[in-house]
């Protein structure tokens, strides 16, 4: 199910705003890629910028771009995937989140798909 809560972007990545932003990649992404076997994040303190790349998730069958959401520092970075990238997987709305970034502009995040735009993109539901 496509949380509700979230905005998403065209490349499939998910945004959780909670005073910092938590950016991770949609089920339907983890799904078409396979079995995630290694992550790239940005270090802590990096700045990135808005539809940009900054991360790389390899799987099985590819490697992918990761893909800032908003311009803005990172703040924190999912450490637990180094050691068990599968997370993203086995539950990519959860423990599988990549990274927190504190957005230049909070504005920035009405510029993404809700739920329902990003399941017209998709297919997704």
């Amino acid at each position: 199910m496509l949380p509700q809560e979230l905005r998403y972007t065209p490349q499939h990545e998910w945004v959780r705003d909670g005073g910092t932003v938590r950016v991770g990649i949609t089920d339907f992404a983890q799904d078409a890629l396979g079995d995630v076997v290694f992550v790239t994040l940005p270090e802590v303190g990096a700045q990135v910028q808005a539809g940009e790349p900054c991360g790389e998730v390899e799987s099985t069958k590819s490697v992918s771009d990761v893909y800032s959401p908003v311009t803005g520092t990172v703040t924190a970075r999912n450490e637990a995937l180094e050691a068990t990238p599968e997370l993203i997987n086995s539950d990519p709305y959860g423990d599988g989140w990549m990274f927190e970034v504190e957005a230049a502009d909070a504005g920035q995040l009405d510029g993404l798909l809700d739920a329902d735009a990003y399941a017209a993109q998709t297919g997704a539901s």
